[in-house]
């Protein structure tokens, strides 16, 4: 049975705000169990990569503010894929539903992912400007602006920013748990675990490299990986057994 967004009416799921500190080695094992939950259904999740990708080029190519709206709605069709980690992990099949899940969410939880997600724009833009003084706002001025090396940079900073508040879109979507302690929790994750999450970091960055190495057809894998890989993390660090019930 396809797995379809949850409705946000049912008795809310146990809440694990308190992480706890992991080996750096758990990084690598968070990769594994990313591809385990991939190889369960591999066609729902290219497919819902493929429908992030899609959302996120077409508002980029909207004039006007369609690159700014890019960074609000993108984000929350990638929860899709968040949504998908837990299915596959309960053993459902993942549906492309899941594609809007994030938009039915109530509202703090909607402005909590959107928030997360504009602290890694925000660093990548910082980075962009910084390095090679590129808007990243501007779309053929980010596309024509960077050197392989400057977009390496970009990228690096971005991965660096949102490891703090990489856990947030979990807690608001899984959990249902308040913006400020989804926040608190997340952060104190980080700082709990700096190394490994550093580790996951550099991964992540080379996973990315192969995707944009394959003229973005790696992607198709990268999303879902990163997206699964996150969940096993979020699991690992706050001593979650059980796959999430919504």
């Amino acid at each position: 049975m396809n797995e379809t967004p949850p409705p946000f009416a049912v008795a809310p799921p146990p809440v694990h705000l308190h992480p706890r500190i992991v080996p750096w080695r758990h990084a690598l094992a968070w990769y594994e169990e990313a591809m385990r939950l991939f190889k369960r259904a591999p066609g729902a999740w290219v497919a819902l990569a493929v429908v992030t990708i899609v959302v996120e080029l077409a508002l980029k190519a909207a004039p006007g503010a369609g690159s700014l709206l890019g960074e609000v709605v993108t984000p929350l069709v990638a929860c899709g894929l968040i949504y998908a980690a837990a299915a596959a992990d309960r053993g459902a099949a993942p549906s492309l539903l899941l594609a809007v899940g994030a938009f039915r969410a109530p509202g703090g939880a909607i402005a909590a992912i959107v928030a997360s997600a504009l602290v890694t724009f925000a660093a990548e833009a910082f980075a962009a400007w910084w390095i090679a003084g590129t808007n990243l706002l501007d779309t053929a001025s980010a596309t024509t602006g960077l050197s392989p090396a400057a977009i390496a940079g970009v990228y690096a900073i971005g991965i660096l920013a949102s490891l703090p508040v990489m856990f947030v879109p979990l807690h608001v979507l899984l959990e249902r748990v308040d913006a400020g302690a989804a926040f608190a929790a997340s952060w104190n994750a980080f700082t709990l675990n700096t190394l490994p999450l550093l580790v996951y970091g550099a991964a992540s960055l080379v996973l990315l490299g192969l995707g944009l190495a394959t003229m973005g057809l790696g992607l198709l894998l990268a999303l879902p990986l990163w997206a699964a890989s996150t969940y096993a993390a979020w699991k690992d660090i706050f001593g979650i057994r059980d796959a999430p019930s919504v």
